[in-house]
């Protein structure tokens, strides 16, 4: 390095400048070393511990910084101020990522796909966190650690189950929906550019007159949807486990700055009364025939981060971030993500994680929280951390209360989630299936052959049989083409399914 080069010395972590950064202190050229030698403690200590704990769910994920622009005028239905005006730009975060895999895994396994976006907002930061699915495998969060087991690893044998996967699914009707989008191509998505993303979960708008209306969020990839199939999804898995990863950066890098278009379905509050279905449940669709998708605007990525690390794998996204004029609304799963979300991510990076570069507020933050490990910010200085008291001048600001929501029932107890006008578990998954195209039914059927065909042990019979009645019961054709697929006789299957009444 030339002398002119020569700008930043090389010091320590607390500023300490230092020479021997590959040579250890020992006793003579060939002897121990000694322990004084502080830099290569720190060096091994901090390497030690370069690795926080990996999201127990989507640990594999991609990131990449962006913007979001408004297109169409919404602001009849929410006060939000990232809405408030056509043309008006908001910088985001989004981060993709599979669900079941470990970091380490290909992220071409077949698996939804995360699909997490920060808003960084004047009221504060906007996390919508949904999937590439507009439904998921259950309805109430309770379930959420069982479902997640059976994706993960044998306590056993420490390697993927089929038997786990399709037993759980198989006990669980209210999965059927997500399985089949799963099982059909739309699980195996050429990387993360060219599949869509949705908010999942019902959400509130409240407008400037406090009126609230229930919606869903749509981001429809504007490169066009692309999925591998079974079998290029499996050999890109042992040629590039990256693939997904390596085709946004490189896209990004070179200009191609992949785009959606948000699009959202509204409810009234009325017609959440008497929808068909129940407008809050997870594993449920809302018809775009009764909702028709309307326009908002354009999401755009062309940043790239600098350190994957501090800004992709130190991203913390939580549902229950939402800013004025965005609201919860009674979706069990939704609830339940409220806590869970911010609980993990003070588990895995710490209980300050919102002042993380990638995570913070790029706007005002006001609030009495102070210590916790890694606090970076100040802490507060001197200013009070209670309230109310006299010497500061924080107050709460009346106009953004949220309005009183009716709850129209006063009985607390244990409600079964699949109870009366809750257990229509095969409508909507059929309707999916004759949507399909011929080419996609023979696909969706063949990986659903290709997966239940690892179904193994003593249980066997019994787990296909029980899954094959619930693929009965949704399309006929469809329980045909597995039972066949899987050698199993159909006439005696469809037996089974005309006795059980359905």
């Amino acid at each position: 390095m030339e002398e002119k080069e020569r700008t930043h010395k090389l010091t320590t972590a607390s500023g300490i400048p230092y020479t021997q950064h590959e040579n250890s202190k020992t006793v003579g050229p060939r002897g121990p070393i000694l322990l004084e030698d502080f830099i290569l403690h720190e060096k091994l200590a901090h390497f030690n511990r370069e690795r926080v704990p990996e999201r127990v769910v989507h640990a594999k994920g991609s990131g990449a910084y962006g913007k979001f622009t408004v297109t169409h005028d919404i602001t009849q239905y929410t006060r939000a101020k990232i809405f408030n005006q056509i043309g008006k730009e908001t910088p985001l975060f989004l981060r993709f990522s599979t669900v079941g895999g470990e970091n380490g895994s290909a992220d071409t396994e077949r698996d939804p796909r995360g699909f997490a976006i920060k808003f960084y907002t004047e009221d504060g930061n906007w996390d919508l966190v949904g999937n590439n699915t507009p439904v998921f495998f259950i309805k109430d969060p309770k379930k959420f650690p069982d479902f997640i087991h059976t994706q993960k690893r044998d306590p056993r044998t420490h390697t993927k189950s089929a038997t786990m996967m399709w037993d759980f699914w198989s006990l669980n009707p209210e999965s059927l929906h997500q399985v089949m989008i799963l099982m059909s191509d739309r699980g195996t998505p050429y990387g993360y550019r060219h599949m869509h993303g949705f908010g999942s979960h019902t959400f509130s708008f409240i407008n400037a007159e406090n009126e609230r209306y229930y919606v869903k969020f749509h981001f429809k990839t504007l490169q066009g949807v692309k999925n591998f199939t079974d079998a290029e999804a499996a050999a890109m898995k042992g040629q590039d486990p990256d693939f997904a990863q390596r085709d946004l950066v490189e896209a990004i890098d070179r200009g191609d700055f992949p785009q959606w278009a948000l699009k959202i379905q509204v409810m009234t509050e009325a017609q959440a009364k008497t929808y068909k279905w129940n407008p809050f449940d997870l594993t449920k669709v809302w018809s775009q025939k009764d909702f028709p998708l309307l326009d908002v605007g354009i999401l755009e990525l062309n940043r790239v981060p600098n350190n994957y690390f501090a800004d992709v794998e130190q991203s913390a996204f939580a549902p229950a971030h939402v800013v004025d004029g965005v609201g919860y609304s009674p979706d069990r799963m939704l609830q339940g993500r409220l806590l869970a979300y911010p609980d993990a991510h003070r588990y895995r990076i710490g209980a300050n994680y919102e002042q993380l570069p990638v995570n913070r507020c790029p706007y005002a933050v006001n609030n009495y929280q102070r210590d916790g490990a890694m606090r970076y910010d100040g802490n507060g200085g001197s200013k009070p951390n209670y309230f109310p008291n006299s010497f500061d001048n924080i107050y709460p600001d009346e106009q953004y209360q949220e309005p009183a929501q009716d709850l129209e029932n006063s009985i607390a107890g244990w409600f079964d989630r699949n109870g009366e006008n809750e257990n229509d578990h095969y409508t909507q998954p059929g309707d999916l299936f004759r949507l399909m195209t011929p080419d996609e039914q023979k696909a969706t059927i063949r990986n659903i052959i290709g997966s239940m065909s690892g179904i193994t042990g003593e249980k066997r019979a019994l787990i296909i049989n029980r899954q094959l009645c619930h693929f009965f019961r949704a399309d006929m054709s469809l329980g045909i083409g597995v039972a066949m697929g899987l050698g199993i006789n159909v006439e005696s299957q469809m037996m089974q399914h005309a006795i059980s009444g359905n």
